[in-house]
């Protein structure tokens, strides 16, 4: 697959003596990316377009409880998958059984999302899930394979950094990394994006939460996926029936109007993501879709140059979810890195 996609980053500044001060900054392409290493396609299950959603219930784990998918399989080091903003453990159906083989997973439904209860904090801020999610891998009490995508990619980034010994490999699926250049012209709706933003974004808020389960799970697809055609009837009726299910959750509103304010009153803080990637160590396999209208695409290799091991893979023609829209390709990528962490042959040229 191509990297094609570059980012920049500031090395220096220089006054102008004959004008009052302006900083110049010189600017450099980050350093190349190798490509994934991809897992022998035999060596996986075929998938099964019609998988239900794995059976889910509640875990507690460091003080934490959650909602939680489990997929049966080698416990050796299980995968645990973190979904992204208005997602939750049902984004991994697919990936999780193909890789079942491989290992054990456990898809977690964030506090206040899917059918996790908030946490008494109802700190749904990125720190806020990070602890979570930290507290409860932590009281597993081993280490895993840590995949995220969107926010959930984010938060995945945070506790990879924070508590390296927990995490064997990290996987980041169009993480939410800090933009403060969308591009609303990419954005099926508009309002998605305003719906994000502190105190403007109230109205925005209420007309998409409005609309019925149907016409949310659609409207998510066109924002999401790369191509929205490939979306298959009984996945957008699964979807429908989960959007149904939390309208009837007294937290449910709350806790997405309150994380994603949270995300985007970090990036307007300057919180950034880009320091925390530089401190994480694990293996990693960044994975972007070249038509990501969520998280920018120029993004993905100055994401996968910020982390001191890592790999990327570009995908053509998808958009935001890719383990989703193209579970195959993405589980192999997945499984290859798995392998080749495991045969210490990662660090070697792809």
């Amino acid at each position: 697959m191509s990297t094609t996609v570059t980012g920049t980053a500031p090395t220096g500044t220089a006054p102008t003596p004959t004008a009052p001060y302006r900083a110049r900054v010189r600017r450099q392409a980050p350093a190349p990316v190798p490509g994934p290493l991809f897992a022998d396609a035999a060596t996986l299950p075929v998938r099964d377009p019609h998988r239900a959603p794995w059976p889910g219930g509640e875990v507690t784990s460091g003080g934490v409880t959650l909602h939680v998918r489990e997929t049966p399989g080698p416990q050796d080091t299980p995968a645990v998958y973190v979904h992204g903003l208005s997602g939750s453990a049902t984004n991994w159906t697919d990936l999780a059984a193909l890789l079942a083989t491989r290992a054990a997973g456990t898809a977690v439904d964030l506090p206040g999302f899917g059918l996790s209860r908030p946490l008494a904090s109802r700190d749904y801020s990125p720190a806020g899930h990070a602890d979570a999610l930290l507290c409860f891998l932590a009281g597993r009490g081993r280490p895993v394979h840590l995949l995220g995508n969107s926010f959930g990619g984010a938060v995945a980034l945070s506790v990879a950094a924070r508590r390296p010994e927990l995490v064997r490999t990290l996987t980041l699926v169009s993480p939410a990394m800090p933009d403060l250049r969308p591009d609303p012209r990419r954005v099926s709706d508009p309002r998605l994006l305003l719906s994000l933003l502190p105190v403007i974004g109230r109205r925005a808020r209420a007309a998409l939460v409005a609309a019925d389960p149907r016409t949310r799970a659609e409207q998510v697809v066109r924002l999401c996926f790369g191509d929205p055609g490939i979306a298959s009837e009984h996945r957008l009726v699964e979807a429908a029936a989960e959007y149904a299910a939390r309208e009837r959750l007294a937290w449910a509103r709350e806790a997405a109007e309150q994380t994603g304010r949270g995300m985007v009153a970090g990036w307007l803080r300057g919180e950034s993501l880009w320091s925390v990637a530089a401190r994480v160590q694990a293996p990693t396999l960044v994975v972007w879709g070249e038509r990501d209208r969520l998280v920018a695409p120029r993004l993905a290799h100055r994401t996968a140059a910020a982390l001191s091991s890592s790999r990327l893979l570009v995908l053509p023609g998808v958009g935001h979810v890719a383990q989703i829209e193209a579970p195959d390709v993405v589980a192999r990528a997945v499984a290859g890195m798995w392998d080749a962490v495991g045969a210490g042959t990662w660090e070697e040229p792809g």
